[in-house]
C-alpha cells in the first residue's frame, strides 16, 4: 500500500491537518497516512527539513513526503528567479512534495538527486493558493502514490531556489556549531556531526562548551545511561548529530537541558581540540 508522510507547522488544535487527510482519503482509496510532524515552528522550513532529513529512509523507498511549511506558492512573471513554485523531487528513491522556498536545497545538501519537477497549471484558480499544502501539494501526492507519471502534470526543471545553511564553522582546533533542534525531552541537538569530529585525531582531547563557556563536557559517552542520573552528557545520537542532554533530565522540562542550560535554538556551541602542547591545564582554557 503507498504511503504519503506529512510535515506541517500547523499544530493538532485546528482542523487544518485533518482537511488534508480528509482530502488524500478522498482522491485515493488505499494509502498509509503517516505524521511525520505537525509542531514545526511557525514558518521554519530549516526545521521541517530537519524532521524529515532524520526519518525518510526509514521509509519503503517510492514512499511521497509532504513538506507543508510555509507552501504558499510566489510566482513572479518578469523574473522567475523571484519565484517559488510548488515543485517535486526524486531524491533517494523518495518523492518530496513542496513549494520550492528553499527546502530542496536543504534535503539534499551536496547529494545528488534523481529528478526536479514544477507542477503545472498553479495559476488556473486562485482559490487553491487559499490552502496550498491541501489544495496544490495534497493532489500532487496522491497521483504519485496512485501511479500516475509525474510529466503528465509536471514540467521538468533544472533548478531549485537555493537556501542559507548553517554549517559547522571550523578555526584552529575548534568546532563552532549551533543548537537546530529541541526535542521533546528538552535536549539540545547541535548541527555539529560525527564526521565533524573525525577530521581532527581521536586521540587529541577536546572541551564542548555551551551556554559560553560556564558549562562544558569533554567526553563523547555512548549513551545517555553512561552518566549518573541527572548528570550532562554529550552523544552522537542516531543520526550522529551531537546532543547535549540530561540522563533522565526530563522528568519534567523546568529539569530538561534545555531549562538547566538556558539555551535556545541558534545558540553556540563550541568544541575545542586541544592538540598537546597547546593548552596546559583546563583553568587555561578561560584564560
Amino acid at each position: 500500500m503507498p504511503i504519503i508522510t506529512l510535515t506541517t507547522d500547523m499544530g493538532l488544535k485546528d482542523h487544518y491537518v485533518a482537511s488534508i487527510k480528509g482530502a488524500i482519503l478522498s482522491q485515493i482509496d488505499q494509502i498509509h497516512i503517516i505524521d511525520i510532524t505537525h509542531e514545526v515552528q511557525s514558518f521554519s522550513v530549516l526545521q521541517a527539513t530537519f524532521a524529515i532529513q532524520n526519518c525518510f529512509e526509514d521509509f519503503p523507498k517510492g514512499s511521497v513526503h509532504i513538506m507543508g511549511v510555509n507552501s504558499e506558492p510566489m510566482i513572479n512573471l518578469s523574473d522567475d528567479s523571484l519565484s517559488s513554485y510548488p515543485a517535486i523531487m526524486l531524491f533517494k528513491g523518495h518523492y518530496f512534495i513542496a513549494n520550492d522556498n528553499g527546502f530542496f536545497n536543504l534535503l539534499i545538501g551536496d547529494n545528488e538527486y534523481q529528478g526536479f519537477w514544477r507542477i503545472d497549471d498553479v495559476l488556473s484558480s486562485k482559490n487553491i493558493f487559499k490552502f496550498p499544502t491541501k489544495n496544490i501539494l495534497v493532489p500532487a501526492a496522491c497521483k504519485i502514490a496512485s501511479g500516475i507519471e509525474i510529466n503528465s502534470f509536471c514540467s521538468k526543471h533544472d533548478n531549485f531556489q537555493r537556501a542559507i545553511t548553517f554549517q559547522p564553522i571550523f578555526e584552529e582546533n575548534v568546532i563552532k556549531g549551533n543548537v537546530i533542534h529541541i526535542d521533546h525531552f528538552g535536549n539540545l541537538i547541535t548541527n555539529i556531526t560525527r564526521a565533524n569530529f573525525d577530521k581532527f585525531d581521536k586521540e587529541i582531547p577536546f572541551t564542548i562548551f555551551f551556554r559560553r563557556k560556564e558549562y562544558f563536557i569533554d567526553t563523547i559517552s555512548i549513551s545517555y545511561s553512561d552518566v549518573p542520573r541527572g548528570e550532562k552528557v554529550a552523544i552522537f545520537n542516531s543520526n550522529n548529530y551531537l546532543e547535549i542532554a540530561l540522563n533522565q533530565g526530563a522528568t519534567d522540562r523546568r529539569n530538561s537541558a534545555t531549562a538547566l542550560f538556558g539555551m535556545s535554538i541558534n545558540d553556540i556551541v563550541r568544541v575545542e581540540f586541544n592538540p598537546r602542547g597547546s593548552k596546559d591545564t583546563l583553568e587555561s582554557l578561560f584564560l
